[in-house]
């Protein structure tokens, strides 16, 4: 089994920055695929980022290429999401996945285990 837990998710101001973590325990990262999805009110779960915690390859959605960066930390057994300018439209609760097992990492459907979330604000 694996834990995940998010944290340093908050209210920002549009163009702020923030900084999101995902740290896992029960099982180590090794040989996953970690990733970070989030939700709206009123709107389905959608794909944000994915890393290979191998290769460390990484892919985003079209709406936070060149704002998001995800990151890993081996050491840690941690994921970061690092958010830079920030819009409204970011507002949700942005949730860690691991242990992706389907065909298509934009699909909530294949990831194994997730984080409880974390609560992300922007005002504008």
């Amino acid at each position: 089994q694996v834990q995940l837990v998010e944290s340093g998710g908050g209210l920002v101001q549009a163009g702020g920055s923030l900084r999101l973590s995902c740290a896992a325990s029960g099982r180590t990262f090794s040989a996953w695929r970690a990733g970070w999805f989030r939700q709206a009110p009123g709107k389905e779960r959608e794909f944000v980022a994915t890393i290979s915690w191998n290769s460390g390859s990484t892919d985003y959605a079209d709406s936070v290429k060149g704002r998001f960066t995800i990151s890993r930390d081996n050491a840690k057994n941690a994921v970061y999401l690092q958010m830079n300018s920030l819009k409204s439209e970011d507002t949700a609760v942005y949730y860690c996945a691991a242990g992706f097992v389907g065909t298509a990492v934009g699909s909530t459907s294949g990831w194994l285990y997730w984080g409880q979330g974390t609560q992300v604000t922007v005002s504008s």
